[in-house]
């Protein structure tokens, strides 16, 4: 009898990287985690550190260095290696820096046999995606971005707080980009079973929520944590962690991940953040939501911006 192990790579051992391995090891989520790094010293590290919690955590999750030859069984390549945003860009100026960086990753990634999943959390990460999954040549099921799907976890943070109740309560999601132009379906928001504008027209209390600036706040916190620790590392590790884990589970679990669309929602051709089925496939099938006239029009407008950097780079 064989038993398979799984595995999972992480590229960058930054600050993403590594507390996305730590994510993994501390959830048990696979066998083994292995870090590659173009310094060394630094993955090296890293997997020392992350070696010494074992003693204390559920499993024994084996914590490795490795190298782009190394890939060639893994089940998840975890894509963290990028250019971050200087003082006053968005997500999408660093587009040239990065797809060099991944380009020089993904090549010699594919030359090992590698034939799993890509996760990309490289920045932009929607144009980033599509780059991935040219360059790969694997079907697109195989390569995901993370997409919105940390931009939904800090929706349903903000929403929590407004109710005062546990974000997992709130049902929604932001779709589009991975940026300043995502936005919000209200009109599949609901906390507790309720319509999040039900609950705004019955309860005079709530008369001062703006829903444009809730979205506005999602948009922009990255930035804030940015500018007064220098990195965004825990949410979008932990992330990142749980699209590995519906994965490998086979979970069939929704989340709004960027993935190709062909025919969905009218687009074509364009990865973007949209609800999405991950099993162990991959992304399994698209949810295809049926939003309001508005907010087709505001999805619309974010996979313009998302193919018109797509296009500079395919």
């Amino acid at each position: 009898m064989t038993i398979n192990r799984s595995k999972v790579v992480i590229v960058g051992a930054g600050m993403v990287g590594s507390s996305t391995a730590f994510s993994l090891i501390t959830q048990g989520v696979c066998d083994e985690v292995m870090i590659i790094d173009i310094n060394k010293d630094k993955a090296r590290g890293e997997v020392m550190d992350l070696c010494h919690c074992v003693e204390y955590l559920n499993r024994n999750v084996k914590v490795t260095q490795g190298n782009y030859e190394d890939c060639m069984d893994a089940d998840i390549v975890v894509i963290t290696a990028g250019a971050p945003p200087k003082v006053g860009q968005s997500r999408l100026d660093t587009l040239e820096l990065s797809i060099g960086i991944v380009k020089s990753i993904v090549t010699p990634i594919m030359e090992s046999g590698f034939s799993g999943h890509f996760i990309i959390v490289t920045n932009p990460v929607d144009v980033i995606a599509h780059y991935v999954y040219k360059l790969s040549g694997l079907p697109k099921n195989q390569v995901i971005g993370t997409g919105t799907a940390m931009d939904s976890a800090r929706l349903k943070h903000f929403i929590g707080e407004i109710f005062n109740i546990d974000p997992r309560s709130v049902q929604g999601y932001t779709m589009g980009e991975h940026g300043d132009s995502q936005m919000c379906p209200w009109s599949h928001v609901t906390v507790g079973g309720k319509r999040i504008t039900d609950i705004l027209s019955d309860n005079k209390e709530y008369d001062d929520i703006d829903l444009d600036e809730i979205v506005y706040r999602v948009t922009r916190v990255g930035f804030d944590i940015l500018n007064v620790k220098g990195t965004t590392c825990y949410g979008i590790a932990t992330t990142a962690a749980g699209l590995i884990k519906a994965i490998l589970n086979d979970e069939n679990k929704i989340i709004p991940v960027s993935t190709l669309l062909e025919g969905e929602f009218g687009e074509y051709d364009v990865f973007c953040g949209v609800p999405a089925i991950l099993n162990r496939s991959g992304v399994k099938d698209v949810v295809e939501v049926h939003l309001t006239g508005e907010e087709l029009a505001k999805f619309k407008n974010s996979v313009s911006v998302i193919r018109e950097y797509t296009n500079k780079v395919l």
